[in-house]
């Protein structure tokens, strides 16, 4: 811990001995709820950017081919969300280090070079998307994609390289509660809620090969290797304690859940008015559609507030993403990175950073960019690294002499195996789905 951080600490614990002595139960309660929002944060965060504007589409299209009958994949969705999270976050807590640094040193340059280049090609693919998806949304308001990209790239990058982490942090907090503009939008979607509900704790199956791509497409697309970088850099940077580190976890698992009860609400809004509407309207293909066919189903209200989620969406995965990327590769390089050093303490750092938001946002502004193609060619890079992600984890969080006694137990090797396992396969089949049509 830093001679700052230390300073700040023993300030705050300072105040609440005094206050402690007045009203000590609910003193005791604040200084808890203190302490959580001082922890809260990279795992709330790096959650809800998994709602970026493919994972919206995604959820889009499930509710309006299928209405309420995928619901059920959200809980199992949801546990392994959660199971992978948690690892990450607990070897940042623990070692002080990035995913990318721990892979270096532990199986070597090749491993980490390896990871450095199919992740920074995947998260171009990603991050030109997310612009794609903030042209589309503002194309709702008819704001031009040539003023908005640009100025949307100039916003992410300024709030990034000008700050430092605390005010950055409250920033990407604050973008990820407007995701909360999708279940107000269902309600006026007007729903079936007890169907809806039915339909999340009863599973539903089918052999329709349609409905099985899009199971291991909500499955399988939950959890991505970007995610885990990022999550565990952002714990370092922060410089989470060890004794905090249940208030890190509970950071983690509010934002998985969280992030699945929006996944939740846009499958419900598209089911309630896409699905309900008939086959004429289920043929979506990206999520400002999905916004545009809500207008006449659902009211101007629900339209507009489906079209402010996704412009929010495609801003906040906009300046995350460049984010992990570049720490994925500083940490790899062995180079200095993060948002609390200047531009001259980390170069490649911030260097890296602008690169990607100004070539990501640059690629969006070329005529008749064939972004689908882009986005599928980003989930194959995905689905090849994802494995071998999973697996490093693994190996890492059992490692005795490295995490100690907050290796891995009996019962949580068991579920994160399993759990790594059905995600490994499920990845492989999205893998495989997104190729094949190619291959004739």
């Amino acid at each position: 811990m830093t001679e700052q951080k230390l300073q700040e600490t023993t300030k705050v614990k300072k105040v609440y001995r005094k206050v402690f002595r007045k009203r000590p139960f609910f003193s005791l309660m604040q200084f808890r709820l203190v302490a959580f929002l001082a922890v809260l944060g990279p795992g709330f965060i790096t959650a809800n950017v998994d709602n970026d504007p493919g994972g919206i589409f995604t959820y889009s299209q499930a509710g309006a081919k299928f209405g309420y009958g995928l619901l059920w994949t959200l809980i199992p969705t949801t546990i392994a969300l959660m199971v992978v999270q948690e690892m990450a976050a607990r070897m940042g807590v623990v070692t002080g280090k990035g995913l990318s640094d721990l892979i270096r040193e532990e199986f070597g340059i090749r491993a980490a070079v390896f990871t450095m280049l199919v992740l920074g090609v995947a998260n171009f693919a990603n991050i030109v998307a997310e612009f794609a998806g903030l042209a589309a949304g503002m194309g709702i308001f008819d704001v031009s994609k040539y003023l908005v990209v640009p100025a949307g790239a100039a916003l992410v990058w300024a709030v990034v390289v000008k700050g430092s982490y605390k005010p950055i942090e409250r920033i990407l907090i604050f973008l990820s509660l407007i995701y909360f503009t999708y279940p107000i939008s269902a309600f006026y979607a007007h729903p079936d809620w007890h169907k809806a509900l039915h339909d999340t704790l009863v599973p539903t199956f089918s052999r329709n090969s349609e409905y099985l791509v899009m199971v291991v497409g909500l499955i399988g697309t939950t959890i991505t290797p970007w995610m885990q970088f990022y999550l565990q850099a952002s714990v370092v940077e922060k410089e989470i304690p060890k004794d905090k580190y249940n208030l890190c976890r509970l950071d983690v698992f509010l934002g998985c859940i969280m992030t699945d009860v929006i996944a939740f609400f846009i499958v419900v809004a598209c089911a309630a008015t896409l699905y309900a509407a008939g086959p004429s309207h289920r043929d979506i293909t990206d999520a400002s559609q999905a916004a545009l066919a809500l207008k006449p189903l659902a009211g101007e209200f629900a339209a507009l507030l489906f079209a402010v989620g996704l412009v929010n969406a495609s801003l906040l995965s906009a300046a995350i993403l460049p984010l992990a990327t570049a720490y994925n590769i500083c940490e790899g390089l062995g180079v200095e990175s993060g948002v609390n050093k200047k531009f001259s303490e980390a170069p490649v750092f911030y260097w890296l950073y602008t690169l990607l938001i100004a070539c990501g946002a640059g690629v969006v502004l070329i005529p008749r960019l064939p972004l689908i193609k882009v986005m599928i060619f980003s989930q194959v890079a995905n689905g090849v690294l994802l494995p071998f992600v999973l697996v490093y984890m693994l190996l890492l969080v059992n490692q005795r002499e490295l995490m100690g006694e907050h290796k891995n137990s009996i019962l949580g090797n068991v579920i994160a195996w399993t759990t790594c396992i059905v995600m490994i396969l499920l990845t492989i089949g999205l893998t495989w789905t997104l190729i094949r049509p190619q291959s004739h």
